[in-house]
């Protein structure tokens, strides 16, 4: 499995640390947009499986996720509800 961030991931990123170096005060008030895509959110949990992740706070493991209503619908629940 390649651990190489996808480049639209890496361009966003960069943006951003381009922006706080340029604009230390700035706030980011529009990132759950971002943060709550379901191909932003499939990166952090490929690293985790890649480098032998554990269960979360919430007890649920990669398995569990996996076995149950897949990743995808688990990413969009989470979204859903950081947005609700």
């Amino acid at each position: 499995m390649s651990l190489t961030t996808p480049g639209m991931i890496r361009t966003l990123q960069r943006k951003l640390y381009i922006k706080t170096k340029q604009e230390p005060a700035y706030r980011f008030y529009a990132l759950y947009d971002k943060i709550t895509r379901v191909d932003y959110s499939l990166m952090p949990g490929d690293l985790s499986r890649a480098n032998g992740g554990s269960p979360g706070v919430d007890g649920m493991s990669f398995k569990a996720i996996e076995g149950g209503v897949g990743v995808e619908t688990f990413l969009l629940e989470l979204g859903r509800s950081l947005t609700a």
